[in-house]
């Protein structure tokens, strides 16, 4: 595992014991798991009929539900490739989904687009609350009806959504294998679980995130704390770039099916 911040809490997300009262250091505040962004999700046997190919809302909130893109062609009963994909400030699933959408179908993988309750990601603007909830509901929905690959489970996301996929993959490392991070503004961490694979790229030009104090400090700490990391700078404003974009789910899908993962049990 990659080094743990100095000052994190010994317990990490995923941890048989997290939830467990334990006597705290003198100077180590006692945390609730999912203030610090832990995912109660867990991997399981699909209990449901497979959901068609095309676009599927899935009926779990009112308003800003978590889209669904189910690709053509694909083999339910086989362990499947998952991208959770996050949308940037002020975005939504439908304007985020073009971004992986063809390739969602070209390589036969499963797209699933949360939507923030409010107009950016909980932890963009005071901490982790209802949308690391919501993400969490959304992930048991996909899981109740496709076998989804715990070798292959990314978090991506663009600005905002970059930010997100970041310090939320990165403290629950034992569910994402995968971090495709996007023109990310910010990494907040608190507790560090995992060693999941990072491809993160920005452009040279980009004016409202600046690499330097952005892209190029990450990349010098993800480094530094050993995580197998992939960086990438390109020439372009703040936007994602279509050939980058393919070489992160070449990243993403490299040497798929050359081992059978660890499946659920029951």
């Amino acid at each position: 595992m990659p080094a743990r911040a100095a000052g994190a809490p010994s317990l990490a997300c995923g941890d048989a014991d997290v939830t467990t009262a334990v006597a705290p250091e003198p100077d180590e505040a006692v945390l609730d798991p999912g203030l610090v962004g832990c995912l109660a999700f867990a991997h399981r046997l699909p209990t449901r009929e497979p959901l068609p190919p095309g676009r599927h809302a899935l009926g779990l909130f009112a308003e800003r539900d978590a889209v669904l893109h189910v690709p053509p062609g694909l083999d339910a009963r086989r362990p499947t490739p998952l991208v959770v994909l996050f949308h940037g400030g002020g975005g939504s699933a439908e304007k985020i989904l073009p971004m992986l959408a063809g390739h969602a179908d070209a390589q036969r993988f499963l797209l699933l687009a949360p939507q923030s309750l409010f107009p950016t990601w909980d932890l963009v603007i005071a901490g982790h609350g209802p949308d690391r909830e919501r993400l969490d509901a959304a992930l048991a929905a996909v899981a109740s009806r496709f076998l989804i690959d715990p070798a292959r489970l990314a978090f991506a996301g663009h600005s905002d959504g970059g930010s997100y996929a970041l310090s939320l993959g990165l403290t629950n490392g034992h569910l994402a294998s995968h971090l495709i991070v996007s023109s990310a503004g910010f990494l907040a961490v608190q507790r560090q679980t995992g060693a999941p694979r990072i491809f993160l790229s920005h452009g040279t030009r980009d004016a409202q995130i600046p690499i330097d104090r952005s892209a190029r400090t990450h990349a010098r700490l993800l480094d530094q704390a050993g995580y197998d990391l992939t960086y990438v700078e390109y020439d372009g404003p703040h936007a994602y770039d279509p050939a980058v974009v393919a070489r992160a789910v070449a990243f993403f899908l490299a040497d798929h099916g050359a081992a059978e993962p660890a499946l659920p049990q029951g």
